[in-house]
Formats: C-alpha cells, structure tokens, sequence
C-alpha cells in the first residue's frame, strides 16, 4: 500500500506533536487531567527500539525483564544470559507491524547468546533490529510529490554479561541506532540526513532455584534493566534534537514444577520512560497560540521544560509531570503474564499490559504459544487490544528458536526439577 505523507512533518520535532486543551492555570490542567479530559503522552524519536520484539514476551504481555534467559535476553536484560540452559542460542523474529492499517510496514529481530569459559559463568550477546515503514509517498510543503520511498532503522547491539557469584549476574550493552527517515531530501531548504545515536544497556539479574511452595520446587527469579541510555537525535541542523526511548525496567517472577510433566511461570513487571514529560504552556484566551516569554520560550504554567540534557531529562523523569505524584504514577506501565509448559515440548501464553488513558491508553490482552523440539522452537503470539479500533489490534509475532549443546555440567543438578528446556530426551 502507498502511504502520502508530507515530507516536513518528518522533521518537526516529537514533543510539538502532542496536542494539548487550551489552560490558563495549573490548577485548571489537574482537574482536567484528574477528570480524564486530556492527554499527556511522552513522545520519543526511534520508538521501535521498545517494541517487543519477539513472540515469547509478546504473548506474556510483554513481560521479560526477569523471565528464563533465552536468545532474545538481549532487548529484555542482557545479565540473563550466564544462567540460560544451553550454551548457544540464536532466535528470528518476524512481525507484520500496524497489519490492520498498512500491510507493508513490518519488523524484524536477529539475537544470539554465546556463553564463554569453562564455567559459562559469562555471555557474549548480539542482536540486529530493523524496521521497514514501506513504501511511503513523499510530498513537500506545498503538496507536491516529491518521490516514492521505503524509510527504515536499524540498531545493532553487542553485549557481555558475568555472574558476580552463582545467583547474581549484571550485564553492559552497546547499541548503534540508524534512522533514515528522508533518505536525504532537502525539507524547505534545509539539508537532512539519516538520524544517528549511541546508547547502552546495564542489567542485573537474581535466580534462586531452591526455592519450594507447598512442598513444590520453586524458581524465583528477579531482574532490572536500564536500556536505551544514549544520545538525543536530530535529522536537519535547524530541527531540534529529539529523546530516544531511555527506559528503566524492573520485574520478578516465579516458575512451578507442578509434577514430572507440567510447569507454570507467573511473571510480573514495571517500566518507565526516562525521558522529560510535556510541560502545560500558558495559552492566549484570545487566539488560543501560547504565551511567550521576552526572551523567546513559551510560558509554562505546570511541568518542567523539556528541552533538557540527557543526565538531567533521566535524573528528573521521576518528578517533573505537570500534574505531580499522581501523574508520575500514570507514566508507570505495568504488565504480568502466565506461561505454562507441558513435558518442555508444548507452551501456551496469556498476558496483560497496562498503560494510563493520559499517557496512550494502550491497554491489551496477549496470547501465545510455543513449542520445542530438540534443536528447534518456535513461538508466536497474538494481541487483542481492550480499547476498540486500536492501531495495535491483531499484532502477531513469529519467532523461530535454535539452541546448541546438550545440559550444561553445572545444571545437570537440575535433573529432578526438569523445566522447560531442560529435560533430557531420555529422562
């Protein structure tokens, strides 16, 4: 399908996109925000870099920050790696993107897992995410067409993770973010070029497996994760430098052995974006424009100006929402999922994610499954949204799983308490 889009509204910058009510006081933004009557999203540049990208966590309702390490360890927290199962992995993830709106834009995720030392008490990981946005008619400012193109972006990570002792491990990434949103065309005169930025990962990571509840093995499992800590990005010289999606992760989960055949995994999480909330502008009754001060910025009534460094827009995302603590609480998504495991061959998945009506509203349910043969896995899963004729609606993720190696020495303990994964073929 073609898509038009005007060319310059490319360039203008993310946080001009939100659309606020006209307020003439803070006091009258709380009580619309309280009544639900206005929305405050945070907007960032390169927003696929949070997209979940494989089907395992797509149909946990996007739950991985603390679940069992597997190949796609890497965008959830790379300090998983040193306690997964096998010593190599390598996953591909496939998902038509917005399918119900546009059948070309789709994206795609390659990760892998290398775990090191006699020990494999350390893992190298890798993983390569693009994404298409299909072919997109372009047109200048005055609606002339301009060309057919195909913008993309990719990132590329590279990662290595320890165990500090046998039940804490962390983890440090570094990732290459391209986004070529133009593909070069001058906008009203100006010069563009693909966005670029820097950024890293730092995870953390507990496991416990001698945990038992009504006399049943337990695994307990925890993990935080700080991603995307980098540099703003900027597509012109004269356009404003925009925020990639910083985002702090933090999650716990348990797993079950119900009996020689059967498993459960419940999972719970939280994260937040560290970037600036949207300030509330003072607002001309007259003509309903913004209020600007004498030397050139608008006129903030609640909230902090966003156009801030990176160390200060991370440090204070956890107190500068216009409308206080209830507003900070709001920017706090939350999810949790189930993941059930029959005799390691077969999965089934149900998830649920949360996000304030203020801040996106996107709210949906997730179902998946899984199954696993020797060598081979494949996963994939389905999102049902709460809210109708929602963009996201019927999302479905592919994700094919190859793993190498027999048991690792140091988890052959685990013989009795088989877990996904985990059970020999004899046993």
């Amino acid at each position: 399908m073609l898509k038009k889009v005007s060319l310059s509204a490319l360039l203008i910058p993310l946080s001009s996109l939100l659309i606020h009510a006209q307020y003439q006081s803070r006091q009258e933004y709380l009580e619309a925000y309280r009544n639900g009557k206005t929305i405050n999203a945070i907007t960032t540049a390169v927003p696929f870099l949070i997209v979940a990208p494989d089907a395992r966590a797509g149909g946990m309702g996007d739950c991985g920050v603390s679940t069992e390490a597997d190949a796609n360890s890497m965008h959830w927290n790379l300090a998983k790696a040193p306690f997964a199962q096998r010593r190599t992995s390598i996953s591909l993830t496939y998902s038509p993107w917005l399918r119900n709106l546009v059948p070309d834009i789709n994206m795609a995720y390659l990760a892998f897992y290398q775990k090191l030392g006699k020990n494999d008490r350390a893992a190298l990981l890798g993983s390569l995410r693009y994404f298409n946005l299909g072919n997109i008619q372009f047109f200048d400012i005055f609606g002339t067409p301009i060309g057919n193109y195909t913008p993309n972006e990719f990132a590329i990570d590279a990662g290595y993770s320890m165990k500090l002792i046998d039940n804490l491990s962390m983890g440090v990434a570094f990732r290459f973010i391209y986004s070529n949103l133009t593909l070069g065309i001058p906008v009203a005169g100006a010069a563009t070029f693909p966005g670029k930025a820097g950024a890293g990962d730092i995870g953390l990571y507990y496991q416990n497996e001698n945990w038992s509840i009504a006399k049943r093995p337990i695994i307990f499992r925890f993990g935080t994760a700080f991603t995307n800590l980098g540099s703003k990005i900027r597509y012109s010289q004269g356009s404003r430098a925009d925020f990639i999606p910083m985002n702090f992760r933090l999650g716990t989960s348990l797993q079950m052995k119900l009996d020689d055949f059967n498993s459960l995994l419940w999972a719970v999480e939280a994260n937040k974006l560290l970037v600036p909330t949207p300030a509330v502008y003072l607002t001309d009754s007259a003509g309903g424009g913004p209020v600007i001060n004498p030397d050139g910025s608008k006129v903030i009534i609640a909230g902090r100006d966003p156009n801030r460094g990176v160390l200060d827009g991370i440090f204070t995302s956890f107190f500068d929402a216009p409308g206080g603590l209830r507003e900070e609480l709001h920017e706090v998504m939350l999810s949790t999922g189930l993941e059930y495991w029959y005799s390691d061959i077969f999965s089934a998945r149900l998830g649920y994610f949360n996000e304030a009506k203020q801040k996106g509203n996107r709210r949906f349910v997730t179902l998946g499954f899984g199954v696993r043969y020797s060598a081979f896995g494949l996963d994939v899963s389905y999102l049902v949204p709460i809210v109708q004729r929602h963009p996201l609606e019927s999302t479905l993720r592919f994700s094919l799983l190859f793993t190498f190696d027999s048991l690792n020495p140091k988890t052959e303990k685990t013989k009795s308490n088989p877990l996904p994964g985990r059970r020999k073929k004899n046993e």
